[in-house]
Order: C-alpha cells, then structure tokens, then sequence
C-alpha cells in the first residue's frame, strides 16, 4: 500500500483502460480520479492538484501530448507518465513533456515500480496556485481573442464601440474547458449579449497544440 494517500489523474478516452487502472491503483492505496481528455483532466484540476498524471497520448479534443505540454508549461513540479499502444519509441524521441513512457502492453508490476519511483521524489500538493493577475487582451480587427489561462487555447469574440468600457474587468467562460477567464481590454467596447465565443483563427498567440 501507498506510504501516503496520493492522488492520480489517469486520462485515457478509452472507458475500460480508465476503470481498469483506476481500479487496479485504488487497491494499492492510490486516490484515483479519472478524466476522458486532456480538457476534462485540466478542469479537474481547478479544484486540486494531483500528485502524478498517467495519461494515454491519443485521444480527441486534447490529446495527451497537448495535456502534457500544458501540464509542463503551469505545473511543472507534478510528475507525469505517458502511456500508449501506438507510439513505442522513447518519450524523447517523441517529443512528449513526460517522465515516463510506458508501450502497451505493459506488466502492472512496471507500472507500479514507475509510480512509486517518481513520486519518492515528488511530495504531496494539496491545492492548485491561482494566477489572479487578468489577461490583458488586444484587439484583432472586430474580434477581441481571448487566451484561457488554464487550457492555454484561443477563442475570438465579437467586439462592438459602442459601450464606453475602457480598461473595465470582464470574466467570460473559455469555451474549451469551461475555466473562468478574467480579462481587461484597453479600448472601448461591449461584449454581444449571447457572450458566444469562436475559435480563434491562426494568430501569434494562438494555443500551444
């Protein structure tokens, strides 16, 4: 049994390989939690930072080498293994922000030694650090292009002059993973009613995929 009740975020969109080790990691004493994708994984962890993330690396909507890039780029201190049927090279040839790679099929026993080996050197963090600076947001011609602080994506939203709202503090849900963004833009403007958001097109500060 584990020395502590750690906690692991296992992401994987197929339903069985997440009952399967979030099974197998509870008996071992592990507090498991278990997400479909990278967005799921990302909003479960606006409550609570997990001690590891195992997670497969093909999956839809965000997949495991973007979850990881972001994981590396906000949480870098939290441990992550990847694991996959379909890529067997080394995490570095793959370019995967992992500590470890595991190939399907893999004995439990591997996994188990992999886990522990990674979190003897990582100790436990309770809660997520809140950034409570807003973004600050430019114009893009009729749109304002908003960047999720959390799932790091871009979204547009229309913008209209007629409403004095300079330098004024908006919060908009990221049309992604649902996370709260708080956001200042330095002109005059007002959102449209519906405070529908789009995809953002190609622009420098597009997410990282």
């Amino acid at each position: 049994m584990a020395s502590f009740n750690y906690r692991l975020l296992v992401v994987d969109d197929d339903p069985s390989m997440r009952d399967l080790l979030q099974t197998s990691l509870s008996m071992k004493g592990y507090e498991v939690r278990a997400a479909q994708d990278g967005f799921e994984a990302l909003a479960q962890m606006r409550g609570a930072l997990p001690d590891m993330i195992l997670t497969d690396l093909k999956m839809p909507n965000m997949s495991g080498f973007e979850l990881l890039s972001v994981v590396r780029t906000r949480f870098p201190q939290i441990p992550t293994i990847a694991i996959s049927g379909e890529f067997q090279p080394a995490v570095g040839e793959l370019g995967v922000l992992a500590d470890a790679f595991l190939a399907k099929p893999y004995m439990p026993k591997e996994l188990f030694a992999k886990i522990a080996e990674l979190l003897h050197n990582s100790p436990p963090r309770p809660s997520v650090k809140r950034d409570i600076a807003p973004v600050w947001v430019p114009r893009n011609g009729d749109y304002y292009v908003i960047t999720c602080t959390d799932c790091l994506r871009s979204f547009s939203i229309p913008a209209e002059d007629t409403v004095p709202a300079l330098r004024e503090l908006h919060t908009l849900e990221c049309i992604f993973c649902n996370a709260m963004v708080r956001f200042i833009v330095e002109e005059k403007f007002r959102l449209t009613a519906s405070r529908t958001g789009t995809p953002a097109p190609p622009t420098p500060q597009s997410s990282r995929s």
